[in-house]
């Protein structure tokens, strides 16, 4: 399978998985818990394409350091990241927060100009004065519906650990050729902290048994479809072009503004026109990043 399906499926597949799981977030109410299921069904079903494909058998040749390295990532990526992302989607919804998510080009740039020294030319100033101005739009009190704007700061947070969780994927692939087992042990060690979190910090939480089912049922499905996503991309990085890849990532924000009406209800989620001028300005402004990277 060529590089470019596996960026465009997961590109889809993410945005398919944030209306799903911005109706799971808002049924279950309660951020910690929803971030642990999701993190443990990635768990499971990472490690059983890991452990069915034969790639498990590379833990014993990789070194400490690509090992440590994945787990940062993971740390970065799933652990922070995810919980940062089902607060803002408990917060301000998917429509809102997807097209903030899409900022990763934007931390990336500030990333790469702070560790390598790499300072912006004119072409990538102008990326970011557009995807700047989309996100103010998006999260401007007019297209909040109500909002803080300060509310914005939990999808920008998720977007620079996003773009900070690749320095240290780069690393380990370096030493461990296989995206799929980068994947695993930082998912499986978030997992694994995550629950470790919940069980000594219970107070105000629901039990299992008070839980609803019906959102449980779609956190564990859209826990399945984020696990495959994120293994599509990495496995797309690891085919073709970074560039290619995190264009093909934002499909998920059309893709957010479209499904997540439909199944999480267009009650919670108004995607207004403001909405939509602030998510074409940050795609336009990030594929200008891409296009100079």
């Amino acid at each position: 399978m060529s590089g470019v399906i596996w960026g465009t499926a997961s590109g889809l597949g993410f945005g398919l998985f944030q209306a799903v799981n911005v109706r799971a977030v808002r049924q279950l109410d309660d951020v910690y818990v929803s971030t642990f299921l999701q993190l443990l069904v990635a768990a499971i079903i990472t490690a059983l394409i890991c452990a069915l494909s034969g790639e498990v058998a590379l833990l014993g040749d990789a070194s400490a350091w690509a090992l440590g390295s994945f787990v940062i990532a993971g740390a970065l990526h799933f652990f922070l990241g995810w919980t940062l992302l089902n607060v803002s989607q408990h917060r301000i919804g998917a429509a809102r927060s997807s097209p903030l998510l899409s900022t990763v080009p934007l931390w990336g740039l500030a990333i790469a100009a702070v560790v390598y020294g790499e300072l912006p030319g004119a072409a990538a100033i102008a990326g970011i004065a557009l995807m700047v101005a989309g996100a103010l739009t998006v999260s401007s009190p007019a297209a909040m519906a109500g909002m803080r704007w300060q509310d914005s700061r939990f999808a920008l947070g998720t977007a620079f650990l996003w773009a900070l969780s690749p320095v240290f994927t780069i690393e380990g692939l370096k030493d461990v050729d296989s995206p799929l087992l980068g994947v695993t042990v930082g998912v499986v060690v978030s997992a694994a902290a995550f629950g470790l979190l919940v069980l000594l910090w219970p107070r105000g939480r629901t039990s299992a048994r008070g839980l609803p089912r019906s959102g449980l049922a779609l956190k564990m499905l859209g826990g399945a479809i984020v696990a495959l996503a994120t293994w599509g991309r990495w496995e797309a990085l690891d085919l073709t072009a970074v560039g290619i890849v995190l264009a093909l990532n934002l499909l998920s924000v059309p893709a957010v503004l479209i499904l997540a009406p439909l199944i999480a209800g267009r009650h919670s989620e108004r995607v207004t026109a403001r909405v939509w001028l602030g998510a074409a300005l940050v795609v336009a402004g990030s594929l200008v990043l891409i296009w100079v990277g």
